[in-house]
């Protein structure tokens, strides 16, 4: 009976490498299937999670809020300061004008006021548009302490027309006949307002205001139109065409 050949041996080398090979496919395989399910699942570790991204975003939130309400209050602050500045300003001027006033009626009531008579003390004058005026004439007298003074007050204006000089008397420039003076009445000062009304194309040189008392001769005053009408911002011919 014929005996069959002896089947060749497979050396172990040989047969473990296959089986290695296996081994690292299927780590492979595991260690994706791990990356894949942290991708989906968010993400473990020492990474950011989905948790901390809106924790942070609530924080930026919330400075930017904060950032907004001090932007605001800041703005109110400068806006209350400036209203305080613009009223601290206003009462230096009144103030400062209330000083004036005492300062004046000092110099004519006060018991070292020099002794006056009756004169204008100031005059100045307010345009309303291209030809009329309103002036403000303010009359002074303490010479007869205690006594009322009343009378009337004219204005006049000397100027240029068409090149040559020119004075406009209180009826020219009422623009009515034998127009009656602004009436005063006062003891030691009084402002007397009224309007006046210049031609076309006149062009004012100078003011002359005329205080004529019930008893008592007549005073008589000039001032430049300029430095009258300057005291408000006009200039001298503002009048003018």
């Amino acid at each position: 009976m014929d005996t069959l050949p002896p089947r060749p041996t497979v050396p172990a080398p040989a047969l473990a490498r296959p089986l290695l090979l296996a081994g690292l496919v299927v780590a492979v395989l595991a260690l994706g299937g791990w990356g894949l399910w942290r991708a989906l699942a968010g993400g473990t570790g020492d990474g950011p999670t989905a948790a901390d991204m809106r924790a942070q975003q609530q924080r930026i939130d919330e400075l930017e809020q904060r950032n907004a309400t001090l932007a605001r209050s800041d703005q109110i602050s400068r806006d209350a300061n400036r209203d305080l500045q613009a009223t601290l300003s206003e009462r230096d001027e009144e103030i400062a004008g209330l000083r004036a006033d005492v300062a004046f009626y000092e110099r004519f009531v006060g018991a070292t006021a020099q002794r006056r008579g009756l004169a204008v003390h100031e005059l100045t004058l307010q345009p309303q548009d291209a030809q009329a005026w309103h002036f403000t004439a303010t009359l002074t007298q303490n010479l007869n302490r205690g006594a009322v003074n009343a009378g009337r007050l004219l204005v006049s204006v000397e100027g240029t027309r068409d090149g040559k000089l020119q004075r406009l008397g209180w009826s020219d420039l009422r623009q009515q006949p034998n127009a009656p003076g602004v009436a005063y009445s006062f003891k030691y000062f009084q402002q007397v307002e009224g309007d006046l009304f210049l031609p076309e194309g006149f062009k004012p040189v100078r003011v002359i205001a005329r205080v004529v008392p019930q008893n008592g001769a007549a005073v008589e005053q000039s001032f430049p139109w300029a430095e009258a009408a300057g005291k408000d911002g006009a200039g001298e011919g503002a009048a003018g065409p």
